[in-house]
């Protein structure tokens, strides 16, 4: 900071001086204002301002003619104005709509990403974490524990990152834009009535682009349908408790038709000369069939005593072949993508010791391998 001596004195500038200087600078002024090029930018500037609020006026419009539905739908007026406050269209989640990896990628190319090293150790961690509750929730639901693991950790690195979205403006957005009829639409009414029950404040309801939620991606309208209050605390919060995620996905494959007791599916390996018939692939048959024509396990275990399979062919009579249960569609209940469910269950298996996952070998091969049995 620099003093000013007290004694010091200021006098002012010459009025002759303030007001030549005046003069340039409006000549300047004049001149800038007539180049074309300034000029256009001007004229673009005082136009953006009509064009956004034009823009923006039929989807406030339809967001103000959900109005009627909602009501219909027990929610307040408190509860969708706060909901909708500030709210804007996003036209970037529209882009997304074409890019999800599971049917993007090639199966292994998607399945060499989503099970990684990292992922696997990450999830040995919160399997022994949460050990109590997933315990609890198979014992309630009926549902594999590695299940539950192999889905929270495809969905969002289990809980690491769920999503950072405005849960009420993505689906406004994609509602809006009228992608796939009226099912976002739909999605945000059920938004609507999670945030009148009070699980979640509007400022925290945030999920992927498209309306997933939590740390196990729900749609608004599978959390009304299938979240519980695993942990008893109140309310259902798929979001900060993994309890509740944890109880609220193992209802969710239950109520899907999860049958208790019986696995996904199993690495298999075919005998020499196999007469494969399409039916092997589109018809369940019993595991005793399966043994009569020759297939093993790939773990060298007998086929369960009960139950029944189909083959699951995904490359090539030379690459891993697997007999998935009913339980593996199950789980494309919750994202209806081969390449995602195998995912899952890879995932989860690497949870309990004995079952298999795929190894890459290079780039354009994998195999299944054991962890304990196939060394």
């Amino acid at each position: 900071m620099r003093l000013v001596p007290a004694n010091a004195r200021f006098e002012p500038r010459p009025r002759r001086a303030w007001g030549l200087w005046l003069g340039i600078l409006l000549a300047l002024c004049g001149l800038l204002a007539s180049s074309p090029a300034i000029a256009a930018s001007h004229a673009r500037a005082k136009a953006a301002s009509p064009a956004k609020a034009a823009a923006s006026a039929p989807f406030q419009q339809f967001i103000e003619g959900l109005w009627p539905q909602a009501q219909a739908r027990g929610i307040s007026r408190q509860t969708f104005d706060l909901a909708f406050k500030g709210v804007t269209y996003d036209p970037r989640v529209v882009a997304h709509t074409n890019a999800q990896a599971e049917f993007v990628k090639p199966i292994w190319q998607y399945l060499a990403s989503a099970v990684t090293s990292r992922r696997i150790e990450q999830g040995e961690g919160v399997a022994h974490e949460y050990e109590s509750w997933l315990a609890k929730a198979h014992a309630q639901f009926g549902v594999e524990s590695s299940v539950v693991v192999g889905i929270w950790g495809l969905e969002t690195d289990f809980g690491g990152f769920a999503g950072s979205d405005n849960v009420i403006r993505a689906l406004a957005s994609l509602g809006y834009a009228h992608y796939r009829g009226d099912y976002f639409k739909d999605e945000l009414l059920s938004a609507l009535q999670i945030l009148e029950e009070g699980d979640i404040a509007p400022s925290k309801m945030k999920g992927s682009w498209a309306g997933a939620m939590g740390q196990t991606q729900f749609m608004p309208s599978s959390f009304e349908e299938f979240a519980v209050d695993f942990d008893g605390d109140g309310r259902r919060d798929i979001w900060t408790s993994a309890p509740d995620a944890i109880g609220s996905t193992a209802n969710y494959l239950a109520k899907h038709g999860w049958v208790a007791g019986q696995p996904w599916g199993f690495e298999v390996i075919l005998p020499e000369g196999f007469d494969l018939k399409d039916a092997d692939s589109s018809h369940y048959s019993s595991f005793g069939a399966f043994a009569e024509r020759g297939v093993k396990r790939a773990d060298g275990k007998p086929m369960p005593s009960s139950g029944e399979a189909e083959l699951l062919i995904t490359a090539g009579l030379n690459g891993p072949i697997f007999l998935a249960t009913p339980n593996f569609k199950v789980i494309k209940t919750y994202n209806n993508s081969t390449a995602y469910a195998l995912g899952v269950a890879l995932l989860g298996d690497l949870q309990c010791p004995g079952k298999f996952a795929l190894e890459l070998i290079d780039p354009g091969r994998l195999r299944a391998r054991c962890l304990l049995e196939r060394r």
